[in-house]
């Protein structure tokens, strides 16, 4: 067995340098229960996928798949009750999301995977039964350690958006998360609820562009919390993971983030690890002066080109 345990710390540059724009092309792939799948498809090359975490679409990813475009083919799906993929489908779970993105590798031939955050824990669960995925590539999956998983949130969150209380559910979900600068943390609730919910008037008035609603987001955070709550503890099962894993992670994001990749690092095989001490959470995504100006995704690029071109030794 090859095993691999470095770790690596990567320093990048304060100011992003995105490359333009690039076209992509859309495709649906039908999943194991007739779900359809819709995804983008850009550039040329052996094949990658990018899984989509919580809070975002594909739209997130096109920065990071346009920087990726040059030496490979990029296919960047929406998750299942998002964006191009709008039914969630019946009795949804973590093997359902497992199905969706075996359907699209048997489609594209694709052998190499990136998964964030909720995308990785899709993408960890895969590659304990799909022999299709040669490599794979996280960053930061939500995997809560020691029973530390914010159940009390999360019910507060499910009833909020049962009661129809939008704006108070996603700043619910957000400290769940630990999403956001540690400002928000000390602001009090009700400021962040009316700022919140300026946001959801504002969207509904103009629209939020190619990017995915708060309100449609606010809704596809309960499939995340159902399968973050089902994978929580669930830690041992991956040492049974037999593919190659580039551990990504961010000096910038909250604890139980480094916690779960310390963790990853006991159980895996066969690991590498690259740390980038100046990033968050959010490096991965479109640099976005108003929604994400901490995105660096030229930085978490430039790791994903040399891990997946690198030859897999036997």
């Amino acid at each position: 067995m090859n095993i691999t345990q470095i770790e690596k710390t990567v320093r990048v540059n304060d100011q992003s340098q995105v490359a333009p724009p690039r076209q992509y092309g859309t495709n649906f792939v039908t999943s194991k229960d007739g779900t359809s799948i819709g995804y983008r498809q850009y550039g040329h090359g052996p094949a990658v996928v990018l899984v989509q975490g919580m809070m975002g679409t594909a739209h997130n990813f096109d920065q990071i798949a346009t920087l990726l475009a040059d030496t490979f083919t990029v296919f960047v799906p929406d998750r299942r009750g998002r964006g191009l993929s709008r039914d969630t489908g019946k009795d949804y779970g973590i093997q359902k999301e497992v199905e969706d993105l075996d359907a699209l590798l048997s489609q594209t031939g694709a052998h190499n995977v990136f998964g964030l955050s909720a995308g990785a824990i899709v993408a960890l669960q895969a590659a304990l039964t799909l022999s299709d995925i040669h490599k794979l590539a996280i960053f930061e999956p939500p995997l809560f350690i020691n029973g530390t998983l914010p159940n009390a949130q999360i019910a507060r969150y499910e009833k909020e958006m049962t009661q129809g209380k939008r704006a108070a559910a996603l700043v619910t979900a957000m400290q769940a998360g630990q999403f956001g600068p540690p400002l928000l943390n000390r602001m009090p609730r009700w400021l962040l609820e009316a700022f919140v919910n300026r946001i959801l008037k504002i969207e509904e008035k103009n629209g939020s562009g190619d990017y995915a609603s708060m309100k449609e987001l606010a809704f596809t955070l309960h499939n995340d919390f159902h399968l973050v709550s089902t994978m929580s503890d669930k830690l041992a099962n991956f040492s049974a993971v037999r593919t190659k894993v580039l551990l990504l992670g961010g000096g910038k994001s909250p604890a139980y983030f480094k916690t779960a990749l310390a963790s990853l690092e006991k159980v895996l095989p066969n690991f590498k690890r690259v740390n980038f001490p100046e990033l968050g959470h959010g490096a991965a995504w479109n640099y976005d002066s108003q929604r994400n100006p901490d995105g660096r995704p030229e930085a978490v690029a430039q790791e994903l080109l040399q891990f997946f071109a690198e030859p897999i030794k036997p």
